[in-house]
């Protein structure tokens, strides 16, 4: 058999059915042979960042692995970002990239490079497969350390000639895998003994809840525990349903911000998350004095990494948080207070919203919290969303009710173009959900090529471009860092405005295939809302929101 036989028999090996890609010619062995192989379908992108990042939000929203072929060292480097962004958010992905012919890489031909060497710093592991008699080795082992916690990228080059080459050695695969250990008895026998005595417990839940299928197990123990729960800042996925009365809201993103929100509690369990990213530098701690801190990750990588803890444990955090809640005693009566107390503040929160959004209702044009509660109003039953909104998310997170995983999704590691990109995933991975990407029109132009894969694919999507004409985040970061800076200045915002031309969405995503009207007014909105999702395929909402200045 040929190289490219082992390739695509491995592939199937590891239960892939899509392929996310640019085509180029170095990829010719693959795409000039897909059509043997019709159980693989091969999602096209313009781009190839659209690429990468579709293939990452899949991964996260499928517990698949996310499988893309770039194009060699130019397209490879395209869809660097894109990579760093999956790799922040532990997105298990096998990316592959044509190599030149390995006979003529000394001569340094057109488009060649090391290509391993330009992924290894945002990869888990780079390799480039030298011969055929490799490729099954080299693919079983990159689906394996995509998958082994903290999951993330691997990258795999392909020389145009191995792929050709003839080999004995057939496709493998690693087996079946129980990557989730149970926690050490001792160390959850003191983590429940900390967590019954605590007169305020609290519950920093990441993303690993969401992907292990914890969330039942996170709300048995903070139930029982009456512990408040808190996200993370930046977050991919949401380990419990926004509204519920126990899920207090968003950490900050600054240490001392951290530190003061969680100044209300006496110990604090930390499940399945990297804790903490930050924006800007604190000269803190992000835990009070006094503070118990525990924390339980899958991988030892991730235990402990930035922080001194009371004790922490490597485990399953789904079995852990079994195991917890089997054996927590704290007092009942107390423990129920703390329920109904937090009960009523969420209550009170969800009430402040609707009536932060009702005293800007005649403001024009629109203020984001009257923008997100239309669209809030607006959502069919069962909607899954993808957010960028940015400055947005706030008052995203407290007007759109979110069920839970499974129900959003959005970008890690701060690198904009996530949403457009990824919703393509998300599509592709939910076929039948009604997919809704949320995104500021700035980070929307980083990944404007997806409307075209949205449309080319006939994808259910209805994209809402929040339009307000700026870089809004940038110009909050600019005040932030004066202030931490003490610079003083009259300046304004420089390049922060996206105006001469304005940016017309309405005729960007005509012109990709997508159906798309522009709408300013509540009513409009939701009219053009209602007549997106009767659609059936690809749709663009452009939103006029109000700017910062």
């Amino acid at each position: 058999m040929l190289g490219r036989d082992v390739f695509f028999e491995s592939l199937k090996a590891h239960g892939v059915s899509r392929i996310f890609g640019n085509p180029g010619t170095t990829e010719s062995p693959l795409l000039d042979h897909l059509a043997d192989h019709p159980e693989i379908e091969y999602i096209v992108a313009l781009y190839e960042a659209v690429a990468v990042g579709a293939a990452s939000f899949y991964a996260q929203a499928t517990g698949k692995t996310g499988v893309v072929n770039l194009h060699v060292a130019p397209g490879l480097g395209n869809g660097i970002g894109m990579i760093f962004n999956g790799l922040k958010a532990n997105a298990p992905m096998v990316i592959t990239a044509g190599q030149q012919d390995t006979r003529m890489l000394l001569r340094q031909p057109v488009l060649s490079h090391d290509l391993a060497a330009i992924a290894a710093p945002v990869t888990k592991w780079s390799t480039q497969v030298e011969r055929a008699d490799d490729m099954a080795d080299v693919l079983r082992r990159a689906f394996k350390i995509a998958n082994d916690p903290p999951y993330g990228p691997v990258f795999v080059a392909l020389p145009i000639n191995v792929m050709e080459q003839q080999t004995k050695n057939a496709a493998v695969n690693s087996g079946p895998l129980f990557r989730a250990p149970r926690p050490d008895a001792a160390a959850i026998a003191q983590m429940a003994q900390m967590l019954s005595a605590a007169r305020a417990p609290a519950i920093v839940a990441g993303d690993d809840i969401a992907r292990s299928g914890g969330t039942d197990a996170l709300l048995a123990l903070a139930e029982k525990l009456g512990a408040a729960v808190w996200i993370e800042g930046i977050r991919a996925q949401m380990p419990l349903p926004n509204r519920h009365p126990l899920l207090r809201g968003v950490l900050p993103l600054e240490r001392k911000h951290i530190a003061a929100t969680l100044s209300a509690y006496d110990c604090v369990l930390m499940l399945g998350g990297p804790f903490f990213e930050e924006v800007w530098f604190d000269d803190a701690s992000p835990f009070p004095a006094g503070l118990k801190v525990l924390q339980i990750e899958e991988s030892a990588a991730q235990l402990a990494r930035d922080n001194t803890l009371t004790l922490g444990a490597v485990g399953g955090v789904k079995p852990a948080m079994e195991e917890l809640a089997a054996i927590v005693t704290p007092d009942a009566a107390s423990a129920r207070a703390r329920v109904a107390e937090l009960a009523d503040a969420k209550a009170q929160e969800r009430a402040s919203q609707i009536a932060r959004a009702e005293r800007a209702s005649a403001r024009r044009p629109m203020a984001v919290s009257l923008a997100m509660e239309t669209l809030g109003a607006a959502l069919p039953a069962g909607a899954v969303m993808v957010e960028e909104a940015i400055t947005a998310g706030p008052d995203f997170y407290r007007s759109i009710d979110l069920s839970g995983p499974g129900s959003y999704y959005a970008g890690r590691g701060g690198g904009i173009g996530q949403g457009l990109a990824g919703a393509i995933g998300v599509a592709v991975g939910k076929p039948d959900a009604q997919v809704v990407c949320v995104s500021g029109d700035g980070s929307a132009m980083y990944s404007i090529q997806a409307l075209w894969s949205a449309a080319h694919h006939n994808l259910n999507i209805v994209f809402v471009i929040l339009s307000n004409a700026e870089y809004r985040i940038l110009k909050h970061n600019i005040d932030n860092y004066r202030g931490r800076f003490s610079v003083e200045s009259n300046r304004g915002y420089t390049h922060m405005d996206l105006e001469g031309p304005d940016l017309g969405f309405v005729e960007m995503a005509r012109g990709m295939g997508v159906r798309a009207e522009a709408v300013g007014e509540p009513d409009e909105f939701t009219a053009a809302l209602q007549r997106a999702f009767a659609y059936n395929g690809p749709s663009l909402v452009q939103v006029m929101i109000e700017g910062k200045a």
